[in-house]
């Protein structure tokens, strides 16, 4: 209804300035008033006609739309860097507050014609990034580039596609998502019912997931296939406490592609109300850089194996959303002496863009989320398609799950639960509001007491209220 209205709008701004353009007007080169309309020669109708459904049918074939949150947070817990290191020391602290754009997305796609579509996504993530020049007072008139804000901008997708046989395949070049796990592959905000995407995929892995890469992909009946050749991960941006999630980001103008990776979706969707997925990722992710490591990691390779297994159920007024994901790195201790070589050498270099931590071997994560909409009880509210979803969700995941230096990083195998409420006034509008509670497994001490030396202090568990309002649809 609403591109309806906007194309009868367009069309009758277009006929106004095409009759505007019917008249001439002789103006007084002094004054600059008008001296006198005449009629302009006839203008062809048909020609009229033609121009008016060009524009009409360019018009039609333009898709603007998006999807944005606005969070607010209250974080009973200590926001120190070294709670984890320390936590008998921050067992106390304040709560602390934070508002937040998580992800702000604009996306425009234009139908060519003949099976050529173009789609484009840029988001601004925490609010976007900004900088400026200033001319400070206090040192002399001197310039100085300041930060305004924190923040990224993202262009996640930008692609061409064309579809053969009526969408049964499809070829994709350009920037894409990249589709495994549950969180990349449905990562608009409709998709989870808490406040922050599902936090375990988003841990272990990068999310949203894109990267330059061809994708060959389509619908047969009740299946949905797609497989990418991709640009692989960058070992040297792996970390201990979040996995390879900054492996797909690049600090230079351009991804370096030394490697290469292969990613893998199948979706199912033959049972009425339920989807399943299973996708899958392999590459090699060392020597991924513009720097060379050297003959001693001559047979290095950082090869990244991921498989993914999530389902989605909507039915009889519940919508049962859960994941499980297994992810293995092989060459973990080799590349984390390297990092840690490499750390020791460059910790003091400006601009240096890489972690070069400790990485695990495997990691882990699964989740389970349910919702029933309770306003399907109430025939006015269901009438009007409002929806109040009451829901909960539990998770699990570990960055180190396995791997030499597990005992440094205990506190990276963390479970969480959420209970909350998704009330949606129309399809586009979602109001979020969450208790979670993060917490950890209390360390085995075998009897010792505090004051003892090889005594593990237990981490401090985490609660949080938030609130959000979010929105996703096409504008045009």
């Amino acid at each position: 209804m609403t591109r309806k209205l906007l194309l009868i709008a367009l069309t009758l701004a277009l006929a106004i300035g095409i009759q505007a353009q019917e008249t001439n007007s002789e103006v007084d080169a002094s004054t600059g008033a008008t001296k006198k309309e005449q009629p302009a020669e006839p203008r062809n109708n048909n020609e009229t006609n033609r121009k008016l459904e060009k524009l009409i049918d360019a018009a039609s074939r333009l898709h603007i739309g998006g999807y944005g949150e606005a969070v607010m947070t209250r974080n009973f817990y200590s926001q120190s860097f070294n709670r984890y290191k320390y936590p008998e020391r921050y067992k106390d602290d304040k709560s602390h507050g934070r508002f937040d754009l998580p992800h702000v997305c604009l996306s425009i796609g234009y139908d060519f014609g003949k099976g050529w579509t173009f789609g484009s996504e840029i988001e601004f993530e925490h609010g976007g990034a900004g900088g400026a020049v200033e001319i400070e007072a206090e040192e002399a008139g001197e310039y100085e580039a300041e930060v305004e804000k924190g923040g990224e901008v993202n262009l996640e997708q930008l692609w061409i596609n064309k579809e053969f046989w009526k969408g049964k395949f499809n070829v994709r070049m350009g920037e894409i998502i990249v589709p495994v796990g549950y969180s990349n592959a449905y990562h608009e905000p409709n998709n989870f019912f808490t406040v922050y995407r599902p936090e375990g995929e988003a841990t272990i892995m990068p999310n949203t997931w894109h990267q330059l890469g061809i994708s060959l992909w389509g619908r047969l009946k009740d299946w949905r296939y797609e497989a990418q050749f991709l640009s692989g991960l960058n070992s040297e941006s792996f970390t201990a406490e979040d996995f390879v999630h900054y492996g797909a980001t690049s600090p230079y103008e351009f991804k370096v592609a030394n490697n290469y990776a292969a990613a893998v979706r199948v979706d199912n969707y033959s049972v009425k109300g339920l989807r399943i997925g299973l996708s899958g990722y392999y590459g090699y992710t060392f020597r991924n850089t513009l720097r060379t490591p050297g003959t001693k990691y001559e047979d290095v390779t950082g090869a990244l194996g991921i498989i993914a297994l999530d389902f989605t159920l909507k039915r009889w007024n519940w919508i049962v959303r859960g994941n499980i994901d297994y992810a293995h790195f092989s060459d973990a201790d080799a590349i984390s002496s390297y990092n840690q070589a490499n750390w020791t050498h460059h910790k003091y270099q400006d601009g240096n863009p890489h972690h070069y931590t400790n990485i695990g071997k495997n990691a882990v994560a699964y989740g389970i989320e349910a919702g029933y909409n309770i306003f399907s009880q109430i025939r006015k509210l269901r009438e009007k398609d409002e929806k109040m979803y009451v829901f909960g969700r539990f998770e699990h995941y570990n960055t180190m799950a396995s791997g030499t230096y597990q005992s440094l990083y205990k506190y990276t195998k963390r479970y969480r639960f959420a209970l909350g409420l998704n009330y949606s006034p129309i399809k586009q509008i979602t109001l979020k509001g969450e208790y979670s509670y993060r917490f950890f497994k209390k360390p085995d001490n075998n009897g010792l007491t505090p004051d003892s030396p090889m005594y593990v202090q237990p981490y401090n568990n985490e609660p949080s209220l938030s609130l959000s309002v979010t929105y996703q649809g096409w504008f045009l």
